[in-house]
């Protein structure tokens, strides 16, 4: 950038949402790359301006148009085909209406003249129009209103995810899951699990706990923003957002290491491979390198290139089988399934289930690891009495609170609910719940006995005067929210900011003064590090306590 740029920045500003120790580390970690530091603070700083809704689109790219240029001999900005392609139209419009065109037969020329005939004459119609065009292109921002927030994601998959706070463990079995799939090494966490504290919530001792669930835990995945300020400081597109399902990727093959990107990021989630991946690339797979557009997304990064989470595109494309698609590392390997992932779009999937119906998704999780199968339950009821106690007397992993909670599943299940294209945990749970409810019914356990249905609180005992109304919804979702819970808190990260995150949590919001501390598992314990700074002496920002 140039020393006269009236954009200079103020050293004493701190824009970063994770502070001024992480911006300043950012900093001299851009000092260290043979690129502009200064321009991609500039840029960071001003793509955050976007999302927030401060500047639009255009005048973030008219602002940096020649910098990026004169750094990069390119501008590939994500927004730069649409912006030029509005203006050639624009201009092309102008010529056409002093050739004295109407605007009727001008929208018909332009729609036979198509794109490439319009680009041409709309350059033509710009250097015989004295220069005015140009200049009026690149007009301060401050002229400019800024983007309306988009609220949307559109139609189509946009892969996402719930995550319950309220249950995590801090077992950092996805931490090591997410390792062992993308191979990328030490210290650079795509997955992360943080233990903290603040003002009003506190953690136990790591060493002295009653319950792992006593601990405050923030998992922290890429949030695969829908409007991604890493993306818009990319000057070579290797940062995208792939069309098909919104996934925020890294083309290894482009990307050219300026960093920028790490900087732009709210979440603090890009890692810079400084040198040699300890896996080599022929241990690599390649159609989990490769997505099915034939472009380097996926597993670790070579040397010299920025890397982050990925939600798992090779899965998802299929490529590691039809059984992965719509599920991820991470989640798999999750044993209190508080990650839900799935498409953030489709009401019915098991993220958006989870955020909806959440006492009753806690419950078809546990169930899921206590109930026996369909088959085995007919086999031990085989010959035994159809009464409640002769049941659970029957059957070692059922007992009455276990069938009270099927039951009260099976009552809210919604039989008009369309089904999950592609693979559900929460509907297969669901499917199981009501086998064995009908495994249940079909050996003669009475469900609309009244008797029974009080016993198991899902019905309400009448006056003298009054008929048996039988099982009630209320009753149901009372009863599973006393075993399971209700969120205290229902939160996006920094969605103040306007990146529209896909990661929604649930529970354990941190305050603003959150700090990190020992959790009861440590990354030591796993084989794991959690701060870059214990791999290289320079490289992604490593400091001390991080905060949230």
């Amino acid at each position: 950038m140039n020393d006269d740029d009236s954009r200079e920045r103020d050293d004493e500003e701190t824009f970063h949402p994770l502070g001024e120790s992480w911006q300043d580390g950012l900093e001299d970690a851009l000092e260290d790359t043979e690129y502009d530091a200064e321009l991609g603070m500039e840029m960071a700083k001003d793509a955050m301006r976007v999302t927030e809704g401060e500047l639009s689109e255009e005048a973030f790219y008219d602002r940096y148009h020649d910098d990026v240029v004169e750094e990069f001999g390119e501008d590939s900005r994500p927004m730069a085909d649409e912006i030029e392609a509005s203006r050639e139209d624009g201009r092309f419009e102008e010529t056409l209406s002093r050739f004295g065109v109407g605007e009727d037969s001008r929208r018909s020329v332009m729609k036979k003249m198509g794109g490439a005939g319009a680009v041409g004459l709309g350059a033509w119609g710009a250097a015989n129009s004295g220069g005015n065009d140009a200049e009026s292109a690149f007009v301060q921002d401050e002229e400019q209103e800024a983007d309306e927030p988009d609220d949307t994601n559109g139609d189509g998959v946009q892969w996402g995810m719930t995550l319950d706070l309220e249950h995590c463990d801090g077992c950092l079995s996805c931490v090591v899951a997410c390792q062992a799939e993308h191979d990328w090494d030490q210290g650079a966490n795509w997955m992360y699990i943080l233990a903290y504290e603040d003002d009003t919530v506190s953690s136990p001792d790591a060493d002295e706990f009653e319950s792992t669930e006593d601990f405050e835990f923030l998992i922290r995945p890429c949030q695969h923003c829908t409007d991604a300020p890493c993306e818009k400081v990319c000057p070579t597109t290797a940062r995208h957002t792939r069309d098909s399902d919104g996934l925020v990727l890294t083309d290894y093959d482009v990307c050219i290491g300026c960093r920028y990107c790490q900087v732009a990021c709210p979440y603090g989630v890009n890692y810079f491979q400084w040198e040699e991946p300890e896996v080599d690339e022929s241990e690599l797979e390649e159609d989990h390198v490769y997505d099915d557009r034939n472009r380097p997304v996926s597993a670790r990064g070579p040397r010299g290139v920025m890397e982050k989470c990925t939600f798992c595109p090779t899965r998802q494309d299929g490529s590691k089988g039809e059984e992965l698609v719509g599920r991820t590392a991470c989640e798999d390997a999750c044993p209190p399934e508080v990650i839900q992932f799935g498409d953030m779009n489709n009401p019915n999937s098991d993220p958006q289930r989870y955020i909806d119906e959440t006492a009753r998704s806690r419950t078809l999780v546990r169930l899921a690891a206590a109930v026996p199968e369909p088959e085995t339950l007919e086999e031990e009821l085989d010959g035994e009495d159809a009464d409640l106690e002769a049941i659970v007397d029957a059957v070692e992993d059922l007992d009455e609170e276990t069938i009270g909670l099927m039951l009260a599943v099976e009552l809210l299940r919604d039989p008009d609910q369309p089904e999950v294209e592609g693979n559900s945990s929460l509907v297969e749970q669901e499917a199981t719940v009501t086998e064995l409810v009908t495994v249940l019914e079909d050996h003669g356990l009475d469900l609309e006995d009244e008797e029974l249905l009080i016993e198991l609180d899902l019905a309400e005992e009448p006056d003298e005067d009054e008929e048996f109304e039988g099982a009630t919804e209320e009753l149901a979702e009372e009863r599973l929210e006393a075993f399971a819970g209700d969120p205290d808190s229902e939160f996006k990260l920094l969605d103040n900011i306007g990146t529209d995150p896909n990661v929604v949590y649930l529970g354990n919001e941190p305050g603003p003064d959150a700090h990190q501390v020992e959790g009861p598992v440590s990354y030591d314990d796993v084989g794991q590090v959690d701060n870059r700074k214990d791999v290289l002496d320079e490289g992604t920002v490593g400091i001390d306590g991080l905060s949230l």
